[in-house]
């Protein structure tokens, strides 16, 4: 009775952690032939691992409705963005001013794929991969990936961004920095 009991449990956990997951979008990979699995299915993860990264897939899907003004608005006062070839960002206001697309016209989402909760449970950091869709002047899509890191920190009770940096992704292999063989050059 007793080892039914613990099948039954460990099924029924199973099927919560991978429904939790696939709600919030977890699991999915956005690289060609990677296979993430989502962390939330990880038996051995802490409460406040969890935490965080269901705060970073509420932050994510804030964004996804929102656009940038929602992206400004989970920082901290005092927060910083680092990018890929620009001046660092400081303060929640400069982070507006610099956050203004719609999400109609520009779409960042991101997955988180781990977190770490500091020992004190009041800051954290959760990283994963992200995309951001968009289209040119021709209506053609533009698409720009990458890998991002984000700094949790509780302030007065609400959890807040700290601190979000972000790297583009390399180029594939083959893309980048080849020279044209001899008879196809143009």
């Amino acid at each position: 009775m007793r080892r039914s009991f613990l099948l039954l449990w460990v099924a029924v956990s199973a099927v919560a952690t991978h429904t939790a997951a696939a709600q919030l979008g977890f699991g999915q990979s956005n690289q060609p032939n990677q296979q993430a699995q989502s962390p939330l299915t990880v038996p051995t993860l802490s409460p406040g691992v969890v935490f965080l990264m269901e705060l970073e897939g509420r932050f994510n899907q804030a964004v996804e409705k929102g656009g940038g003004k929602a992206f400004a608005s989970w920082f901290a006062d005092d927060a910083v963005v680092l990018n890929n070839g620009r001046a660092a960002t400081f303060g929640k206001l400069a982070i507006g001013e610099q956050a203004k697309w719609d999400p109609k016209d520009y779409q960042l989402t991101w997955q988180p794929q781990g977190a770490q909760m500091g020992p004190s449970g009041d800051m954290g950091f959760t990283w994963g991969h992200y995309e951001g869709h968009s289209k040119d002047k021709n209506g053609q899509p533009i698409v720009v990936e990458g890998r991002y890191i984000t700094i949790w920190k509780k302030i007065n009770g609400e959890w807040k961004v700290a601190m979000d940096a972000s790297a583009n992704d390399a180029p594939i292999a083959g893309e980048c920095c080849t020279l044209p063989k001899p008879g196809n050059a143009k």
